[in-house]
């Protein structure tokens, strides 16, 4: 006779095929309808084509960088086509292979800025994507600018155009650089929280908000320095782009005003005076001036035109044979972290792992490390070195290439290579270390809460609940202190300069690369193709290919990456747009990002916090 199963158990086997006959409804449901999207994506994809003498509209959107970070594809597939959203990426790179061929494009006669979508873009990277513009303009081609309003950075991109249109409401905001930051130390205070700092360099203020409630003397000294270096070479390109003062860019508020009155308080208008723009027309007038100068398109209503992302899939190649030897090129862009990370952040293993692959690809005869760090981990620094000393143990040469940054633990990696380049904006230097951590045992016992016990050592009881002790202290400040002593005999070795002349120019300080140049701590100014060719002159090739060396994705990553790319353009409109809340949350996220920066093993940093002005 069968025992019957009891009440319980068929109870819970009912909720499972339940649970489970739902997941595969779902799973299903999920998968027909990717099938569905993918056939009707295929069946109504229409090609490309461009029209003679077209235009070719450069719309940027969210932040040029030199690496875009790793996106989920389902998480990529809803920002796709949402231009404003701030935390899209696109490559410096893909900017300037476009421009490029654009130039030798004989049916693209005309490129179009607009910008209302570009977020963020560091000088050095515009001006590589200007000195294309003018080699654009250099064949008798036009480049025009529209936009309702240009922030800064817009403005900056729009000054190499040959006429700059505005909104007749618009206006141009030109405001110059500044750094302010919170400190903490009063806060922390009230709070019980001991803070335990320790470095090394006058300059170097990473930890200041933690240990202060205003900004240093030394500090601001830096900051006014560089930031002024800075904006002089934005305002000297700026004005020479436009043929105006550079102290017409940047205007006190008495001048402001007084501009503004003699405009009838019209913004447009002023900045039509004050020659920062050419003409003001609304949206209608823009588009006749166009089909004016290029021609309509076949639907009438447009000027011939085509997308930068159109345009990019049409000249790209999806893929590149190497047959001749080539030039390796890996990017080294975001924090200096541990272990493996994903693209976007430098990994001690990660990173040292590309590295590697040249070291033992024998196709690759030089390699170009192109650095866009601030720094952070010391210790997954100096692996990277490590990695960098053995390709030039193997008979390869190393060039860098610095983009916008290349500081403190982004000038460690950098200072063995065999030739520096910077641009004139890169912020470079920092050279400099420090460690930071607190203890809570004031707070704790606030409400009440104490610790207590016995160890074998001093060493043993070591906890962010106890107080800590003096001669520990002073140990890690003397690790602390070995590590700068390490960091300035690095650059001097490297860079054939005395400890004496290395100490005089680091202590933290940052600088831009064209004062580096002075100071001997980069070679030569110089952005990305100027390095590869001075990688292949140093490998003695002639001839030559260059080989992206970059993380790959898995066979799944690929497909799925593939199917949310077909199917994205339709997917609900509402499901494309960020909320509020996921603007607000990748606010917090840009916190979390920065503390995930301090994960070195031993505590110890190499980190320009002033590079993020």
């Amino acid at each position: 006779m069968t025992a019957k199963p009891s009440f319980f158990k068929r109870f819970f086997l009912f909720l499972w095929n339940t649970i489970n006959g739902t997941r595969k409804l779902i799973l299903n449901l999920i998968f027909f309808s990717l099938l569905a999207l993918i056939a009707v994506a295929l069946l109504s994809e229409e090609a490309i084509v461009i029209e003679p003498d077209s235009a070719l509209v450069l719309n940027l959107s969210g932040a040029i960088v030199d690496q875009k970070h790793f996106v989920e594809p389902l998480e990529a597939a809803l920002n796709k086509g949402d231009e404003d959203n701030p935390n899209t990426e696109i490559l410096l790179a893909d900017i300037l292979y476009v421009i490029h061929n654009a130039t030798q494009d004989k049916r693209i006669k005309t490129i179009v800025l607009d910008l209302a979508n570009l977020h963020s873009a560091s000088v050095s990277k515009m001006t590589a994507i200007g000195d294309a513009l003018n080699e654009f303009k250099a064949t008798g081609k036009t480049v025009v600018a529209h936009g309702n309003y240009f922030n800064q950075n817009q403005y900056f991109l729009a000054s190499y155009a040959s006429k700059i249109y505005l909104n007749n409401q618009g206006m141009v905001s030109l405001d110059g650089l500044s750094r302010y930051r919170l400190y903490y130390k009063s806060a922390l205070e009230k709070l019980k929280i001991n803070t335990h700092v320790f470095r090394v360099g006058t300059f170097k203020s990473a930890v200041e908000p933690f240990i202060r409630d205003d900004m240093s003397e030394a500090d601001k000294a830096s900051s006014n320095a560089l930031l002024s270096d800075i904006w002089s070479s934005y305002s000297h390109i700026v004005s020479q782009n436009r043929g105006i003062s550079p102290d017409a860019l940047v205007l006190s508020p008495e001048r402001y005003l007084s501009e503004l009155d003699t405009n009838e308080g019209d913004s447009a208008k002023m900045a039509l005076t004050m020659k920062w723009v050419d003409e003001l027309v609304s949206a209608e007038d823009f588009r006749l001036a166009m089909i004016a100068s290029i021609g309509a398109a076949k639907d009438a209503q447009h000027f011939r035109q085509v997308k930068f992302a159109d345009y990019l899939s049409l000249v790209k190649p999806l893929t590149r044979f190497i047959e001749k030897d080539a030039v390796g090129i890996i990017v080294a862009k975001g924090n200096i972290l541990n272990g493996h990370q994903q693209a976007g952040d430098i990994g001690g293993e990660s990173t040292s792992e590309l590295l590697r692959k040249v070291r033992f690809d024998d196709k690759i005869k030089a390699l170009v490390l192109r650095v866009d760090s601030p720094g952070g981990s010391a210790f997954a620094s100096e692996q990277i070195r490590q990695e960098v000393l053995a390709i030039q143990a193997a008979g390869k040469p190393v060039v860098v290439s610095m983009g916008s940054m290349a500081a403190s633990g982004g000038y460690w990696i950098s200072a063995s290579a065999d030739y520096i380049y910077a641009t004139p904006t890169t912020l470079t230097g920092s050279i400099g270390i420090f460690g930071m951590f607190a203890t809570f045992e004031e707070a704790l016992a606030q409400i009440g809460i104490n610790s207590d016990g016995v160890a074998t050592s001093d060493w043993a009881g070591l906890s962010v609940a106890r107080p800590l002790n003096s001669n520990v202290e002073a140990v890690i400040q003397r690790h602390i202190e070995r590590g700068y002593h390490e960091f300035i005999s690095l650059v001097a070795t490297e860079r054939n300069m005395t400890l004496e002349q290395v100490d005089a120019i680091a202590q933290g300080r940052v600088w831009t690369g064209k004062k580096a140049l002075e100071l001997g701590l980069v070679d030569e100014i110089g952005d990305m193709d100027i390095a590869v060719a001075k990688a292949a002159e140093l490998a003695k090739m002639s001839t030559f290919d260059t080989k992206l060396i970059e993380q790959e994705l898995t066979p799944e990553q690929l497909f799925v990456q593939q199917v949310f790319s077909v199917t994205a353009a339709y997917l609900p409109q509402s499901l494309q747009k960020t909320s509020v809340m996921e603007t607000l949350l990748a606010q917090w996220a840009g916190v979390l990002e920065e503390f995930k920066a301090f994960d070195d093993p031993n505590g110890v940093y190499l980190y320009c916090d002033l590079c993020n002005y």
